[in-house]
């Protein structure tokens, strides 16, 4: 397990150690296309974020700003290539749980998640659904309980990736529950989907955003919601602290980082514009539409919280021994 104590520092106080390294280029910004990347594969839900904020902010920002996918390891392949990048405000990634989970679940990452990167603003909050393949017994979160008792290990669930966010919900759902059932990594979260729509695998703990569409059509079976309310947009669906679970609530977060170095002017310059485009009417509405909170917080606010969440995500690790199941 690594130590974190002192990277909180580090990322608290990002601004401090970049101030007075500007480079001239900074009053000119943005001349140029800015590249969005996600480390996800396309059609999950931190890539539908991505590019709802994407389209709703370069109108404002002055340039384009373009989202591409780049898939591996969980979130580090995409997240590495942006600790890397020159730290001009032209390369910005959308991070999420995963990455803070990455950091206790690999000691190998290529990069240090609170120093080589800095924080912009967390951009949203939103809630999963666990949902069945239609074929499958359950009815009801209680029923799918007692199914994988009934035969345990006989249910898969779909993930994104051992260490991804849909892994996390997961994972703690069956710590909680006391429950065993089979992991079918897939290489992200268009893939996973897919494979429980189609029965190659079974259960997926999974973001709203994509999954709506397919229970709204009957492809999936909605069983509970994580979030700790019921959702408007699935009223008739209980959380799964209803469902006999009161500790478990679980939502996927995603927010802006840039490569650590980044001038402050320029952090400042992207926070304006992404929460701007956010909070506007027509993209709260977008992504209050997949069931997704706009946050927009500040850049200290949102190091805070990446810390607290490596912080939260170090100890459910070793408690649930997860990284032995990297």
């Amino acid at each position: 397990m690594r130590r974190l104590g002192s990277r909180t520092a580090g990322l608290a106080g990002f601004a401090l150690l970049c101030a007075g390294a500007a480079p001239g280029f900074a009053q000119n910004y943005p001349d140029q296309t800015v590249t969005l990347i996600v480390p996800s594969s396309a059609g999950g839900g931190s890539d539908t974020i991505a590019r709802v904020v994407a389209d709703a902010a370069s109108p404002i920002f002055g340039q384009s700003i373009v989202v591409e996918n780049r898939t591996g390891a969980a979130g580090t392949v995409g997240t590495d290539l942006v600790a890397k990048a020159r730290p001009d405000g032209y390369t910005w990634a959308l991070i999420g749980n995963a990455q803070a989970a990455n950091v206790s679940l690999n000691d190998d990452l290529p990069y240090d998640l609170l120093k080589d990167l800095a924080p912009v603003t967390q951009t949203n909050s939103a809630p999963h659904v666990v949902v069945v393949h239609p074929s499958l017994e359950a009815k009801t979160l209680a029923e799918l309980v007692a199914l994988a008792k009934e035969k345990p290990d006989a249910l898969n669930y779909a993930s994104a990736g051992t260490g991804s966010v849909t892994f996390l919900a997961a994972e703690i759902f069956k710590d909680q529950a006391g429950i065993a059932m089979t992991e079918i990594p897939y290489e992200g979260g268009g893939e996973s989907l897919r494979a429980v729509v189609s029965g190659e695998t079974q259960v997926y703990f999974s973001p709203l955003a994509v999954a709506l569409p397919f229970i709204q059509d009957g492809k999936l079976r909605p069983l509970a919601v994580t979030s700790k309310e019921r959702l408007s947009l699935l009223p008739d669906v209980p959380t799964v602290a209803e469902s006999g679970y009161p500790d478990y609530a679980f939502n996927l977060w995603n927010g802006i980082v840039v490569p650590a170095g980044t001038p402050p002017e320029i952090i400042e310059k992207i926070r304006a514009t992404v929460v701007e485009a956010a909070r506007s009417p027509a993209t709260q509405k977008k992504l209050a539409d997949i069931g997704s909170t706009v946050v927009g917080s500040a850049p200290a606010d949102f190091g805070a919280f990446i810390a607290s969440e490596v912080e939260t995500l170090a100890k459910l690790s070793e408690k649930l021994n997860l990284k032995n199941k990297k």
